[in-house]
């Protein structure tokens, strides 16, 4: 099984859902650790990459840039 791609700014579901009730977080700093902010109540957590990837389910919108580096291979 292929690993999901992601990158900064990217919106993505976990397999679980914030308290707030909304199951979207953007990733807004990217590391060791991975600092994710919930789209709904804008509260942010920061989870070790290794923990992150299990909990990831799908990327659900990815970022203009990221998507413009993708598509060309060049960053800008």
């Amino acid at each position: 099984m292929e690993p999901i791609r992601y990158g900064l700014g990217d919106v993505v579901e976990l397999k679980k859902q914030h308290p707030c009730g909304v199951n979207e977080m953007e990733i807004i700093r990217m590391g060791m650790d991975i600092r994710i902010k919930c789209v709904g109540c804008k509260h942010s957590v920061m989870i070790p990459r290794s923990k992150f990837e299990k909990r990831l389910k799908k990327v659900l919108r990815y970022a203009e840039k990221a998507v413009q580096e993708r598509d060309t291979g060049l960053p800008e």
